[in-house]
């Protein structure tokens, strides 16, 4: 019987200390949330230092500051907490923020705060690289929206070379364009046989701002060999944006054979910023 009490008390026992564990540990909770919304408070403060350390002290709470951190992206009236809750979330460095890292990149009034939502998106890798599509599909944005998520994918890169191969498929020009940029350091790093069809494929594409994406690029990745007869061509092409690219990506390979198709452009263009770089490139190519 002593034994049966005994049990029973302990029992008890049990259940109070569970119950005051848990009141421990929601009075914690409670507490942490206070410390965020006062530390987000902070990031309202004119110093830059100053903010920089909030956003420090922020990001060691982790994913528990995010409903404090959207909050302020998406609803403060102080422009400075907004830019400042973009650039602490880069550090929180949770994906679950992206949708409304979008969001702020697209709807917010002020530049800072949608190149500070770029800078947060492009960290988190393949993980953008859909919502970075969603905008750049997009008719509505500005061009520097689309400039900004275009620079997101070429930041990312490397890091998500399938994803990036399969929008460079894409019938969308503003995706395709974007993600043919964006193959530079996988092509760079691994010669992958697949993304340079896909350069060689975009460099005679219809649309001519995936042409002249792709004129750029290999420009930066030195000797693909059975791409420069293709730029030399492109010193014929009726587009002088298309020109103007092709000259410049010769000037970057030094490609000799270009001097008498060089040569022979500068007698007949009309174009003064294209004479201006064919003058250039005349200059430059084999010094």
């Amino acid at each position: 019987m002593d034994n049966y009490l005994n049990s029973e008390l302990t029992a008890e026992e049990e259940i109070e200390k569970a119950k005051g564990n848990k009141h421990n540990i929601m009075s914690r909770k409670k507490s942490s949330q206070n410390d965020i919304k006062l530390l987000v408070k902070g990031l309202c403060d004119e110093n830059g230092l100053a903010r920089r350390n909030y956003a420090k002290a922020i990001a060691e709470f982790g994913s528990a500051a995010l409903p404090e951190l959207i909050k302020a992206l998406l609803n403060s009236k102080n422009v400075i907490q907004r830019r400042a809750a973009a650039k602490t979330l880069k550090l929180v460095n949770d994906p679950s923020a992206l949708p409304h890292l979008i969001k702020a990149l697209t709807n917010d009034s002020d530049s800072v705060v949608q190149f500070s939502a770029a800078g947060a998106i492009a960290i988190f890798g393949e993980a953008a690289v859909n919502h970075l599509i969603i905008i750049l599909e997009n008719q509505e944005y500005t061009e520097m929206q689309y400039g900004l998520a275009a620079w997101c994918l070429e930041f990312i890169g490397a890091k998500a070379p399938n994803a990036i191969k399969k929008a460079a498929k894409s019938k969308n020009n503003n995706v395709k364009s974007a993600a043919i940029s964006a193959l530079e350091e996988h092509i760079r790093q691994s010669q992958d046989q697949e993304a340079i069809q896909l350069v060689e494929s975009a460099i005679n594409d219809t649309a001519e701002n995936v042409q002249i994406e792709a004129i750029k690029l290999v420009g930066k990745l030195y000797r693909i060999e059975s791409l420069i007869p293709t730029l030399i061509l492109k010193l014929k092409n009726k587009n002088p944006d298309i020109r103007k690219a092709s000259i410049l990506s010769l000037i970057q390979l030094n490609i000799n054979e270009a001097i008498n198709p060089l040569k022979d452009l500068l007698e007949v263009e009309q174009d003064k910023y294209v004479r201006a770089i064919i003058k250039l490139a005349l200059r430059k190519i084999n010094k």
